[in-house]
């Protein structure tokens, strides 16, 4: 049990020849207990004194060793594991580089099996655009994300069906002549892939760069608000000519 927590097999020997003695020991007798070589035993019970796994006395100019009682060495490597775990984290955490660069990607496909790769990867959140037919294909795992507690915000031109509560419906008015096919997938707040058509073909970039995510968040929510000042007031807005015209020409 001691090697699987990263004990060398010498200290887990000296440990249970400890453990299982009923008074403290000095080194020899350490030695004839747990079968460790003499020339090595000085070394491995300096070890387990460094790691805590084992106290030490000297009486009569004799040093004598104890084992750490069991419960308390489990509640020590229970302890030495969490601290282990949350390092592992904060490493992870510091050594995570932000790749600013702009990448470039063409083809359809190439492309959405992009966007189902960034997808798998988000744990915090989805902010996603499209139109319906686009999105569709992702919805199982999309669901998926949400009921694993992954906040999702969606924006889909076309009806779509989902049990995602957070989904803003543009539905094309037949004067939306500039409407043009793109797709917006921004994760965790840190990453962005935004695609669209130019001369017939999917083209996208995909960067982490800050003022590029902070762009597409706040053109997402453009597209959000716009969409839905268009559905509450579309008869007012609709009458005015001039704003009419200006919400037909966008192409969100």
């Amino acid at each position: 049990m001691l090697q699987q927590f990263g004990f060398t097999q010498y200290e887990s020997q000296v440990y249970q020849s400890l453990i299982t003695s009923e008074q403290p020991l000095d080194a020899t007798a350490v030695v004839k207990g747990s079968g460790v070589p003499r020339a090595k035993v000085y070394e491995v019970l300096h070890r387990l004194t460094e790691k805590g796994m084992i106290l030490e006395s000297t009486v009569e100019k004799k040093r004598l060793y104890s084992a750490l009682p069991v419960e308390s060495a489990i509640e020590k490597l229970k302890a030495d594991f969490e601290a282990n775990v949350q390092q592992l984290r904060e490493a992870k955490s510091k050594q995570t580089v932000t790749d600013d660069r702009v990448w470039t990607l063409k083809d359809n496909q190439s492309i959405q099996s992009l966007m189902k790769g960034m997808l798998e990867e988000a744990d915090q959140s989805v902010i996603l655009s499209g139109w319906a037919d686009d999105l569709s294909s992702y919805l199982p795992l999309l669901e998926k994300k949400y009921n694993n507690g992954v906040d999702m915000k969606i924006h889909v031109i076309g009806e779509l069906t989902t049990v995602i509560p957070d989904v803003s419906t543009l539905l094309p008015d037949t004067g939306h002549g500039t409407l043009e096919r793109s797709r917006i997938l921004i994760v965790d707040q840190q990453e962005i892939l935004f695609a669209g058509i130019e001369d017939t073909v999917w083209q996208a970039i995909r960067t982490q760069s800050r003022p590029l995510v902070k762009f597409f968040t706040e053109f997402f929510y453009h597209d959000v608000a716009l969409t839905e000042i268009t559905r509450k007031y579309k008869d007012i807005v609709m009458e005015d000519r001039a704003v009419r015209e200006v919400l037909l020409n966008l192409r969100y």
